[in-house]
């Protein structure tokens, strides 16, 4: 597992010396689906012996998926290219095309469109080649639903579970949602979001290890960390979890793509920005209980916020 080192490139997810649930979104600029980091290889390893062993865990789409699948496809090489063109290059000739990795010294020939020339359906494809977990949730019925996923590194979540569900269905169980009108919302913000302007927000919770892969289907291996935090080992053994969210509009079948990047940062480095401690004490101290619990820092807040005074 690779962990940030660099405070620079860690994505600072706070604002405020308070949190609560919101539509916190901004407009993405640079407007790029992806981002290579350091860990680019390893991650790439990890997630696709995660869709060797996991397959249904990590993969799920619905027939009728098949055309933004294929938009999302062509967007990220895009993006992959212009980028990053000394790791990525793509040559078509028709709707035959071949996409070169040449971080990984792969080579893929395929028809455009056709997704029998492909090894894997064409979201999983283009997923085994980019760090974020990608989600496609179609538009109709006056509703987003979710209907193909590639999700490797979930934050304590199933795509297996969730596929097939609208967007108020999967974040029911976020404290509030509902009760507050944020669902509401968010739907009217996501359903009025045009294509060419993406946006891009930033979500957070606290881990208790270094795990990416934090699925509900595996929360008896990572969930028992919660019980293990110490004052001696809270600096090494707990990290600030950051997803990067980008969300695009695609315009040929109208729907949105969920690039999510996840970050870890261990407690021991993050309070070195003198700052980000401060405001984090602050925040933490003032959480309300069900929104700790909900992100599953209950058992161990104190211990990180007396680590985080005592610095």
């Amino acid at each position: 597992m690779s962990i940030i080192k660099n405070l620079d490139f860690f994505p600072y997810p706070f604002k405020d010396d308070m949190y609560r649930y919101s539509n916190n979104s901004l407009p993405l600029e640079p407007p790029i689906s992806i981002q290579l980091t350091p860990s680019y290889c390893e991650e790439i390893k990890l997630k696709r012996e995660l869709l060797t062993e996991h397959p249904k865990r990590c993969f799920q789409s619905r027939p009728h998926a098949m055309r933004g699948q294929w938009e999302i496809v062509h967007m990220i090489l895009e993006h992959l290219v212009s980028e990053y063109p000394n790791h990525f290059s793509l040559e078509k000739n028709g709707e035959n095309w071949t996409f070169h990795n040449h971080i990984l010294s792969e080579k893929q020939s395929f028809v455009s469109g056709d997704h029998t020339t492909l090894p894997f359906e064409p979201l999983d494809f283009i997923g085994r080649h980019v760090q974020e977990d990608l989600i496609l949730m179609m538009e109709r019925d006056g509703d987003l639903f979710l209907d193909a996923g590639q999700l490797c590194f979930p934050a304590n979540w199933s795509l297996a579970f969730n596929v097939g569900m609208s967007f108020k269905e999967i974040h029911r169980p976020i404290p509030g949602f509902k009760e507050e009108g944020l669902d509401d919302r968010i739907v009217r913000f996501l359903m009025r979001m045009e294509a060419g302007e993406p946006w891009s927000r930033r979500n957070w919770s606290l881990m208790a290890g270094s795990r990416l892969d934090t699925s509900l289907e595996t929360f008896d291996v990572w969930g028992k960390g919660r019980n293990e935090v110490t004052k001696e080992n809270v600096g090494e053994l707990v990290h600030l979890r950051v997803e990067v969210q980008k969300l695009f509009r695609l315009p040929r079948s109208n729907s949105i793509l969920f690039t999510i990047h996840t970050h870890l940062l261990p407690l021991r480095t993050f309070v070195e920005n003198k700052e980000w401690r401060r405001q984090f004490f602050e925040l933490l101290k003032e959480l309300p209980d069900q929104i700790a619990e909900y992100k599953g820092l209950s058992q161990y807040r104190q211990t990180v916020l007396e680590y985080l005074k005592s610095r």
